[in-house]
């Protein structure tokens, strides 16, 4: 991917498929995973830590994965990170969605996130943005809604660490509206453009607040039906099996619209996008 523009970074979410042997991979890969991905996409999305919360017990990146992770790369290669969502729960997962809601006494916790740093801290320098992924926030879990949400935001990240991009993935639909986007702009944030899992698609959506979007862009490409396109794949990553002809048209106009107005852009592809992340990201390089 020499020739791609300097200002854009296209990559897939997760890195470790079999089924990219051929695609991506060697048939003799071994462990090499990460170091042969590297050779051909110049960034990924590491969303292992973001699974951290167990109950009361909460699980922490280990500092010599970090390190491996970096040694296996050029020192060029970026990382997008989701943060653990022990920080980003309001509260614990209910077992089958049943009994009172038990508030996460972590959440957006400055403390907590400092660690989480100190712990990634031998990444530090190749990482192009953390993403902070919230579920759908209702009335019991946000009370008063937006408002309380972006006031939360904001005390957050008042505290946070300056040098790192800070991208806000939220699953609640009515929440991205002008106060967000200017909400966002105003405490140096960005907004993680999410494609899938009941979502607005982004093309009405960067239409509407390109006007607020500046710097940079984290566009991630999932699909809606996680289990129907598993069923469909069989798990087996290699093939499009969705095609999503008119949704990669739209895209590579933003990502064309963004790099002309001289926007960083990093992409993040999910094989349950379209079935292969890697075969998406080759659709949609030949489009822009």
């Amino acid at each position: 991917m020499t020739d791609l523009p300097q200002n854009l970074r296209v990559g897939t979410c997760s890195w470790k498929y079999d089924s990219w042997k051929g695609l991506v991979y060697s048939e003799n890969v071994g462990k090499d995973y990460l170091s042969e991905y590297s050779r051909k996409y110049p960034i990924v999305e590491v969303d292992q830590w973001f699974w951290s919360l167990f109950g009361n017990s909460v699980v922490m990146p280990k500092p010599e994965v970090a390190a491996e992770y970096v040694g296996s790369v050029p020192k060029d290669f970026r990382f997008s990170i989701k943060v653990p969502n022990t920080i980003t729960l309001t509260h614990q997962y209910q077992t089958g969605n049943k009994g009172p809601l038990k508030p996460n006494p972590s959440f957006l916790s400055n403390n907590l996130f400092d660690d989480f740093l100190s712990l990634i801290s031998p990444m530090t320098k190749q990482i192009d943005s953390l993403i902070f992924q919230f579920e759908y926030l209702n009335k019991q879990k946000m009370p008063e809604g937006q408002r309380q949400f972006l006031d939360k935001i904001h005390g957050f990240f008042d505290d946070a660490p300056e040098g790192y991009r800070y991208c806000i993935e939220t699953r609640n639909q009515n929440f991205l509206n002008q106060s967000y986007f200017e909400s966002l702009k105003s405490m140096g944030l960005y907004h993680s453009f999410l494609q899938g899992y009941w979502m607005p698609p982004i093309n009405g959506l960067y239409q509407e607040y390109q006007h607020l979007i500046e710097k940079f862009c984290l566009i991630r490409l999932h699909g809606p039906d996680r289990k129907g396109i598993e069923k469909k794949a069989q798990k087996k990553w290699d093939q499009i099996v969705e095609p999503k002809d008119f949704d990669l048209q739209q895209i590579s106009g933003i990502i064309r619209d963004l790099l002309n107005r001289g926007v960083e852009v990093t992409v993040n592809v999910n094989n349950h996008y379209e079935g292969s992340a890697p075969r998406t990201i080759n659709r949609l390089l030949d489009l822009i």
